[in-house]
């Protein structure tokens, strides 16, 4: 049975504006209180309470809501590697075709993965050098935490650029966010960073696998769920868009 999600586009956009609202409180205390920072070191996170606990927990939140198997508040493009969001098409397909989608599916992960990595490499010679310290790096995931969100509701590079799919909700990188958010904390040892980088990774290892196992899922044409007439989402803004 179809699930009625009323106005997802204008709660992601509340999501949003609140994302705003933490990556503009995390530049006040940039600025006014650098020394906030040294929760991220080692095991200070379990020494004293502070602002950087209560945006942990927002995190870890967002991550194992992403290992929830349901449809209300979130996009069909999040969970559409689980079996109960899969509608086979009826027609008989094409064992080619499908081999083809994978194909094609594997390649353009592999050339997200291969530019991020760059990213990453990137920011870890700055730190390395000095150039950047905790704060920055803490800073620069809002940042990301901030456009993950910009990129499903407005505008995506990764999309127009790499992946050239017609939505979010076909996606083949859709559950790669938190991951990617978090992996400039890799630069700063300590629980409160190592720890949502592993929720990144274990939320990436399950949406592979079950590429891996179960392909079909993923593409708009082996699963019904993902064409155009049948969303409910309307991420896009596009109230009338159809296949």
């Amino acid at each position: 049975m179809k699930v009625h999600i009323p106005q997802l586009r204008k709660l992601y956009k509340t999501q949003f504006i609140f994302r705003l609202f933490v990556l503009a409180f995390t530049i006040i205390m940039y600025f006014t209180y650098p020394k906030s920072f040294t929760v991220m070191e080692g095991l200070n996170f379990f020494n004293k309470l502070s602002w950087l606990h209560i945006l942990w927990v927002i995190w870890v939140i967002d991550v194992f809501h992403k290992f929830i198997p349901t449809r209300k508040y979130i996009s069909l493009g999040s969970v559409k590697h689980l079996k109960e969001f899969y509608k086979p098409i009826r027609k008989l397909f094409d064992k080619t075709e499908l081999l083809n989608l994978i194909k094609k599916g594997r390649f353009d992960a592999l050339k997200v993965m291969v530019i991020w990595i760059g990213i990453i490499i990137i920011i870890g010679v700055l730190q390395a050098n000095r150039l950047l310290k905790l704060k920055d790096l803490l800073l620069i995931s809002v940042i990301f935490y901030v456009l993950d969100l910009m990129f499903v509701l407005f505008w995506c590079p990764f999309r127009v650029w790499i992946l050239r799919n017609r939505c979010c909700t076909t996606c083949r990188i859709f559950n790669w966010d938190h991951m990617m958010m978090f992996s400039p904390l890799l630069f700063s040892p300590g629980f409160f960073s190592f720890s949502l980088f592993f929720l990144g990774i274990l939320e990436l290892i399950i949406w592979e696998l079950c590429f891996f196992l179960h392909p079909e899922r993923f593409f708009e044409e082996t699963n019904a769920e993902l064409r155009c007439n049948n969303c409910i989402d309307k991420l896009c803004g596009n109230k009338n868009c159809k296949l």
